[in-house]
């Protein structure tokens, strides 16, 4: 199903784990500014930061590779 006027579902995705990592990753910051009052048993891995970074590359990779191109005939 590819042809003019047809996305590819990957670029949606893209932007999903785009939006995510940008959430969990600023999430993560937060808690590094303002440590929540709980602490837990490996809270100082970041896990967040981490997390979001990860998502956050992933997402730019599939965003970039999938993005819908104009193309003249």
């Amino acid at each position: 199903m590819h042809g003019p006027g047809f996305l590819s579902i990957w670029f949606f995705i893209g932007v999903l784990l785009t939006a995510y990592g940008v959430l969990i990753l600023g999430s993560g910051l937060w808690e590094l500014v303002s440590p929540p009052a709980t602490h837990t048993v490996l809270e100082n891995l970041h896990t967040p930061i981490w997390w979001g970074a990860i998502l956050l590359l992933i997402g730019l990779v599939y965003f970039i590779r999938f993005y819908p191109k104009k193309t003249r005939k």
